[in-house]
């Protein structure tokens, strides 16, 4: 599954009359993109339907090759997809090898943030 958001339904849309007071118009007056949030939401969804149904799903990034599998597939050279959603099942004898088998997440601590951040402890990255 290729998700590609197309920003021009978006300002196409906030230039109705309905929508036009908000000035969302020109693609640069988007805060965020949310084309492509929209686009992320919905491959989460289908990730999360597909657990549902009792299939793996993943998302990955496209490296290399892009332009030619979007070309393979006839998609206009206007879009480009966030990334590709897989689906299958897992065979009887895999065994999962991903990163996540030998690497420990970080604390939840240090991802949920509940009313603020905690006293003394700056950004880590400086």
């Amino acid at each position: 599954m290729l998700p590609l958001p197309d920003a021009q339904r978006y300002i196409d849309r906030y230039s109705q009359p309905d929508k036009i007071e908000f000035r969302m118009d020109v693609e640069a007056n988007w805060p965020v993109k949310f084309w492509e949030t929209d686009a992320a939401m919905a491959a989460m969804l289908m990730l999360l339907a597909a657990v549902d149904e009792g299939l793996g799903g993943w998302l990955f990034g496209i490296t290399h090759g892009e332009r030619d599998l979007l070309d393979h597939f006839g998609v206009p050279r206007y879009l480009r997809p966030i990334g590709i959603l897989g689906f299958g099942y897992r065979a009887e004898d895999e065994e999962p090898t991903g990163s996540w088998t030998r690497r420990r997440r970080r604390p939840l601590e240090d991802q949920v943030h509940r009313n603020g951040w905690p006293a003394g402890r700056g950004d880590p990255r400086t």
